[in-house]
């Protein structure tokens, strides 16, 4: 960063490091123990999908390493989702393959259309929670949905509380963006 970006309040944007993803399976421990919430074996990544041959293959190619176990889904918004599901007792093997697709998207230059990937737990009550991974920020964020598109703002703070020293949280709340109707959640 230059003096200028300096004097006219400029900052580079944060380098995503997936392998941050890596400290998920650890801190779903603490998550459990002080929330009760377990992992459901699902979790997803979020991406804009690109025009041509290229991202065509690649998408296919991801798809194929994954097999049966991924599912792919777009929003309203014009992103693409790649759900993956695993059992409940393997969020190391989910949290991998989250990572390969990041990953694979990454090295073949495609790293500026992902938006982020997300781990799914649930409790015995039905309250549902997201670890929302920001791509281009590479911070966490815990989303957890109520019915009509409501959230459980004292249970996100109750995570994000549990979880500081786990993952590198967002500081900033205005970018907890919700994730309405993501994959697996």
């Amino acid at each position: 960063m230059g003096w200028l970006d300096a004097l006219l309040g400029r900052s580079k944007p944060a380098k995503p490091d997936l392998d941050a993803l890596f400290a998920l399976p650890s801190a779903a421990v603490t998550l459990q123990a002080a929330t009760g919430l377990e992992p459901t074996g699902q979790g997803s990544v979020s991406f804009r999908a690109a025009e041509g041959g290229a991202f065509a293959t690649l998408e296919r190619d991801v798809k194929a390493l994954l097999g049966e176990r991924v599912e792919e889904s777009d929003d309203g918004y014009g992103y693409t989702w790649l759900l993956v599901r695993r059992p409940p007792d393997q969020l190391s093997d989910l949290v991998t393959e989250l990572h390969a697709v990041n990953s694979s998207l990454e090295s073949a230059g495609f790293g500026p259309s992902l938006l982020c990937s997300l781990a799914s737990f649930a409790d015995p009550d039905g309250h549902r929670l997201a670890i929302v991974y920001l791509y281009k920020r590479g911070t966490f964020y815990p989303f957890a949905p109520l019915d009509g598109q409501k959230r459980d703002t004292a249970l996100e703070l109750q995570v994000r509380g549990a979880l500081e020293g786990e993952l590198p949280l967002e500081a900033e709340l205005n970018r907890w963006f919700p994730v309405w109707g993501a994959p697996g959640l």
